[in-house]
């Protein structure tokens, strides 16, 4: 299976843990739970960190209302952390690649 396979079937079954700085980044701008499993299911993964301890992470690319935002994830064998969420700035091309 995948990366984002895994993160796709991790986030079906909800095993899902929500860092508190995500929750901060998740507030203001009003992003549910609910989003974040959309940027999840229907997302890409746009860069690989498989280096991170104590799981791999990835950066995903999703969009929430026509708006693009980015979800670092955290992908262990039996569940998905989300690290932090954030909308992409200047400093992105196509909100995909680093410029």
């Amino acid at each position: 299976m995948n990366s984002l396979s895994t993160i796709q079937s991790l986030a079906q079954t909800r095993s899902i843990i929500f860092s508190a700085h995500a929750r901060v980044r998740m507030f203001e701008p009003g992003i549910s739970s609910e989003d974040i499993l959309h940027i999840l299911t229907d997302g890409e993964i746009i860069e690989e960190y498989e280096d991170d301890t104590p799981c791999p992470s990835f950066l995903m690319l999703g969009y929430l209302r026509g708006i693009a935002h980015h979800v670092v994830v955290g992908c262990c064998a039996d569940h998905i952390k989300i690290i932090t969420v954030y909308h992409p700035d200047e400093s992105w091309t196509n909100d995909r690649f680093r410029r």
